[in-house]
């Protein structure tokens, strides 16, 4: 009891198939795809961040803010968008 056996997930599988039709499933795993690379790609982007944060100069300077393009997916330029980053940091509260 409690344990999910091939019979439950096969059941799953077609109510899956019978709610969002045969057509929508491979759309919605390209989307789910597109999002977890964003995320990956994201969450890199932000330990790169971090770890250059620690090794960098303290003093403040007077630079205009670096432009970044974040990518819907590698080699999708139709998703991309420049995105002006602070140098301050706002992350503590």
């Amino acid at each position: 009891m409690g344990r999910i056996g091939p019979t439950e997930i096969i059941l799953i599988l077609v109510v899956i198939v019978l709610l969002f039709g045969a057509k929508k499933l491979p759309d919605m795993a390209r989307s789910l795809g597109k999002s977890a690379r964003i995320l990956k790609s994201e969450a890199k982007a932000m330990k790169d961040e971090s770890g250059k944060q620690e090794t960098a100069p303290t003093e403040p300077y007077d630079e205009a803010p670096a432009q970044r393009t974040i990518k819907a997916a590698p080699g999708d330029v139709t998703g991309s968008r420049p995105v002006a980053e602070s140098t301050t940091d706002n992350t503590k509260r």
